[in-house]
């Protein structure tokens, strides 16, 4: 072809230039939807690096600081107050200080430096010195010095079971079939409040169908949820939030020591709880007072620590799509992860709200946490589809099944999830879907069809649901909250109507609240129904050959997937 029967067919812009059709094409990407703005640091608007932020000091006086980065003691906020006193340890506070932030850094890369070495220097650090820590490490030192300071030896992860209609039949399904994917907790919230108790006890009850173990919990404003705590219908709380500037932990109308006095309620009752907080949430909330997005949630990492509080779900959560806009944000997410870690708190480490467009970025955004491996990979799987994840949509969700478990398989990686059977899943959210329609029928509540069930095992969401008489489930709820039904309730329900293997899952659960097993650090419950913490599996990472990873058993289970050819039977497919 000449160079004159080239077609000619300009691109233009909606700016009137004429453009090349790459870049046209680059512009229609799924990258290009996403928002991003320039640093503003006066503001807040800056992920890790802000010239407001204050330079790291510390001066002890009798047993108690003094001044802390900057600022005299009679000056402190109550959130510098709650540190000094409560979060950072005065007797080896000057001498943690006194080591170069660079070189605490290496300690935390360096794999022969034992967790314990690195925490004995932590505990005594600043917002300000461990803000200066982790500007020292790129994304990868990051993820080398999450690998070593998880608490748990094992990783795990945590679902969200939601429906757009707060079907509770739908969610029992959803809870039994993520328990059955290898997900360790489970959380469910409302678009209708007062369906809470009908939906919670679903979750409980689906999620101890089969092997069981799964911890769930139900989040709501914090009255409700620590009522169906105490009942015994949820086992963890985590919606607790705290935040790094006074302002607007005032505007939640809360300070660090009622944050402690609720986490000290919960703890009373065996109930696992941890704090919630996140890069940039002073940001969106206005109030920032012009300090870096990190410097702000370390002192939530600090408050939390302070507080006594077992951990911490951090990562930005809600708010990510703040530092997701900013230079160098989704490495301060991570930085924010790893400092949970580092002070020795359970990190549950986000991946939890949808935050781009672009389904790279959104993998992106996974690695961080998912290579290295954190207590809960994710703190907020959605289970299912994002239309009806009532948590404003998730990184991941039940689309994402498949590639989750490859990527494991790919990398010999553990996020925790399992590929199964579809025979053995519509088994479970059957056995499910049954269970709870019993339950129902034995408490005079709102009754469960036939269909309703056939609708919820075989429905991907929602939308395949037979719709509820929300009215009389409304009023069933309330007859749960004025009847005080507890989890002995359920159990003993389970129990009169046939379903005694889900009723002896669900009464273990409840009872490793007699314990205390479950307010250890990074607590979960094994598919054996075994309490596995900080404290029985201790992380011990210590370089090459050492910690965990993927081997024997999980190992040649990660290895089978939903299409993989049988090397003897070239035809024939194995699940």
């Amino acid at each position: 072809m000449t160079a004159s029967a080239v077609p000619h067919d300009p691109a233009t812009g909606k700016d009137g230039v004429r453009h090349s059709h790459r870049t046209m094409l680059l512009g229609d990407r799924p990258v290009n939807l996403d928002g991003f703005v320039e640093e503003w640091p006066e503001v807040g608007m800056v992920a890790m690096e802000s010239a407001f932020d204050p330079e790291p000091s510390v001066r002890v006086e009798g047993g108690v600081i003094v001044e802390m980065d900057g600022v005299a003691r009679a000056d402190f906020d109550f959130i510098d107050q709650f540190i000094a006193d409560k979060a950072i340890d005065v007797e080896t506070t000057e001498a943690s200080m006194a080591i170069p932030a660079a070189e605490i850094a290496m300690m935390l890369v360096n794999p022969t430096v034992t967790r314990a070495e690195v925490i004995a220097v932590t505990k005594g650090l600043t917002p300000a010195k461990l803000l200066a820590v982790a500007k020292t490490l790129n994304i990868v030192e990051i993820m080398m010095a999450m690998q070593k300071m998880r608490a748990r030896r094992t990783p795990a992860n945590q679902a969200h079971c939601t429906s757009a209609r707060d079907n509770p039949v739908q969610v029992v399904c959803e809870a039994a079939e993520a328990s059955i994917r290898g997900f360790a907790e489970m959380e469910t919230t409302l678009g209708v409040v007062r369906y809470a108790p009908l939906v919670a006890m679903a979750q409980q009850i689906g999620s101890q169908v089969g092997t069981g173990g799964p911890l769930t919990q139900c989040a709501l404003e914090e009255a409700t949820e620590l009522d169906l705590g105490m009942r015994g219908i949820t086992a963890y709380a985590e919606t607790i939030s705290v935040y790094g500037t006074e302002p607007v932990f005032v505007d939640g109308d809360d300070t660090p020591y009622s944050k402690a006095f609720l986490a000290s309620a919960y703890a009373s009752r065996g109930i696992k709880m941890r704090f919630t907080s996140g890069t940039g949430s002073e940001v969106q909330m206005g109030n920032a007072q012009g300090k870096s997005m990190l410097y702000l949630e370390i002192r939530c990492i600090l408050v939390t620590k302070g507080a006594g509080v077992q951990g911490l779900q951090n990562g930005s959560i809600s708010c990510i799509g703040v530092p997701g806009a900013v230079p160098g944000g989704i490495r301060a997410v991570a930085a924010e992860n790893l400092i949970a870690s580092a002070v020795d708190l359970e990190c549950a480490s986000g991946n939890d709200q949808s935050f781009s467009h672009s389904p790279m970025r959104r993998t992106a955004r996974l690695m961080p946490q998912m290579m290295p491996g954190t207590d809960f990979v994710c703190s907020g799987y959605s289970a299912v589809p994002n239309y009806d994840n009532m948590f404003a949509g998730s990184n991941l969700d039940s689309d994402d099944f498949d590639d989750f478990n490859t990527i494991q398989r790919d990398l010999q990686i553990d996020g925790g999830l399992r590929h199964v059977k579809e025979a053995d899943i519509l088994a479970v959210r059957t056995r499910a879907a049954k269970a709870l329609q019993a339950v129902f029928a034995h408490l005079d509540l709102p009754p469960i069809s036939d269909a309703e069930i056939d609708a919820a095992v075989y429905a991907n969401g929602s939308r395949e649901c037979i719709p509820r008489d929300v009215l009389e489930d409304l009023k069933g709820a309330q007859q749960v909250m004025d009847r005080g039904i507890t989890g002995l309730d359920l159990v003993k329900a389970l129990e009169a109507t046939g379903f005694s293997d889900i009723a002896r899952n669900l009464f273990t659960v409840l009872r490793q609240r007699i314990s205390g097993d479950l307010l250890q650090t990074s607590a979960i419950m094994t598919r054996d129904l075994q309490p596995l913490s900080a404290v029985n599996d201790a992380n011990d990472y210590n370089g090459p050959d050492t910690g965990y990873r993927p081997s024997g058993a999980r190992w040649e289970e990660m290895k089978r997937l939903r299409h993989v050819t049988s090397a003897a039977n070239p035809e024939m497919e194995v699940e």
